[in-house]
């Protein structure tokens, strides 16, 4: 069934009543008051809808039909031009009453309309903006948007079946939609994809769709793969570690990850007299730099890769696109646009990223706990670039710390597991074939589940596909 919200941040939203953020509607609603409102949030700074109270937000009324309001609430958001891509709603219970809230995440990036009408937020009710306003936000948000157009010449059977019901599946997980569980049907997966945006509304993949779930999303959008170096010195040389990843982008993240943390420096921070086991970076900055290059790089530019270049000092992040709409170097901090806003809903639901995106603040406050230079972000010619300085020779070497196997003590592992994670923690990686090679007498099958359980008992990550396959520690 649809997942119940803790209900703790229920009574201050109550307490704060109406406003231009803040929108309570009774049930029953009608499509286009809904779909109206969602449009004014849209074009203003974004907030919540919540439906089952009184206008003044004073009366608990309740739905009766959350899975009727659910798809409402959906179809209202289809209703708006462009298609509104928005969170699922969540279901919170306040007085023994439950109540559907809608977000409407801010730094939208179009302008929305709802039957030609463009409306904004402005106090508590929604109004028709003005010629001149609709002409500023236009101005400020008005970019062709590539992610959202028919991928030229693509089809619905280039779209990869198991990674958009893997997809679907972590919706399902994570209570976003409804699943077989609660005694609902699971959600027909294109009608997901639609409301995504990656599926149009014949069902031809979008470019969003092809990067996300496509068999080969290179072939359809050149220059899309992520280019992994580790240089051995201070600048490009001839010593170095290249991976060229071309696949989806979850995909992307992954395997950049795991090449960066397997290629970083393990040791320990001299400070004194005391030794601190440290790695070259921390690896929640590096995830996070990486993510938002993938994430929000202009996928229109043909034959630029996103690079990330390792070298003895520095990690530099460069992806094609400048800064989109209204971000600036001066405040990125601050402002919330996306410009792929499919492609970062997608990677949210996934949990790579955070919707309304706190990617920067998050990459400053883990370079200062781990006692680093704060990152550096600035344009180049036709791309955006961080560059995050590590400890570089400051760390002594250091051998990394073995497994200790009394750890996992209570989850029975056998010796081949055992095996596989001292191999993960010592080589950085493990393969079946390295298994097989520690058991010859076992066969291939068992070898799979023996590394297919250590995968859903979060102890080891499972990094591409078939015979690309490798595993890491989670």
């Amino acid at each position: 069934m649809i997942r119940h919200d803790l209900p703790e941040d229920i009574p201050s939203l109550l307490k704060q009543g109406p406003s231009d953020r803040l929108v309570f509607v009774r049930p029953g609603v009608a499509l286009n008051r809904l779909a109206e409102t969602l449009t004014a949030l849209a074009n203003a700074e974004g907030g919540k809808v919540v439906i089952g109270m009184d206008e003044r937000g004073s009366t608990v009324m309740g739905v009766s039909d959350l899975q009727e309001t659910f798809n409402l609430a959906l179809e209202a958001a289809l209703e708006i031009d462009p298609p509104l891509i928005i969170p699922m709603p969540r279901v919170v219970q306040v007085s023994g009453e439950s109540l559907l809230v809608v977000t409407v995440p801010e730094g939208m990036p179009h302008v929305y309309h709802h039957k030609g009408r463009y409306y904004t937020r402005e106090g508590r009710s929604n109004r028709l903006l003005a010629t001149a306003e609709l002409r500023r936000r236009l101005v400020e948000r008005g970019e062709i948007n590539f992610e959202s157009e028919p991928a030229r010449l693509a089809n619905r059977a280039d779209l990869d079946d198991a990674k958009v019901q893997r997809y679907l599946q972590a919706l399902v997980s994570a209570g976003q939609v409804a699943g077989q569980a609660g005694g609902l049907p699971l959600p027909d997966a294109d009608t997901i994809l639609r409301q995504r945006r990656c599926l149009t509304a014949d069902g031809q993949p979008t470019y969003a769709g092809i990067l996300l779930f496509g068999k080969d999303p290179q072939q359809f959008v050149p220059g899309s793969e992520v280019i992994v170096v580790r240089y051995a010195g201070l600048e490009q040389g001839d010593t170095y570690l290249r991976e060229d990843i071309r696949d989806t982008l979850p995909e992307q993240i992954l395997r950049a990850e795991a090449f960066l943390v397997n290629n970083m420096r393990v040791g320990a921070k001299l400070s004194g007299l005391a030794r601190e086991e440290k790695l070259e970076y921390p690896r929640e900055a590096v995830r996070e730099a990486v993510v938002n290059a993938i994430a929000h790089r202009d996928y229109s530019i043909r034959g630029q890769e996103t690079r990330v270049f390792m070298f003895a000092d520095r990690l530099e992040i460069t992806s094609p696109g400048k800064l989109p709409g209204p971000v600036t170097l001066d405040n990125l901090d601050q402002e919330r646009f996306s410009r792929n806003e499919a492609i970062v809903q997608v990677l949210s639901d996934l949990g790579f990223i955070e919707r309304l995106g706190y990617g920067i603040n998050r990459m400053r406050r883990l370079m200062a706990d781990g006692g680093l230079p704060a990152p550096v972000f600035r344009e180049t010619s036709n791309g955006f670039q961080v560059i995050l300085y590590g400890h570089g020779e400051r760390l002594a070497p250091n051998e990394r710390m073995p497994v200790r196997m009394s750890q996992y003590a209570h989850l029975s592992l056998n010796d081949r597991q055992e095996h596989a994670l001292t191999l993960a923690q010592t080589h950085g990686r493990v393969t079946n074939r390295d298994l097989q090679e520690f058991a010859p007498d076992v066969s291939a099958e068992t070898i799979r589940r023996d590394l297919a359980d250590l995968v859903d008992k979060n102890l080891l990550l499972k990094i591409g596909e078939k015979r690309a396959t490798y595993y890491i520690l989670k």
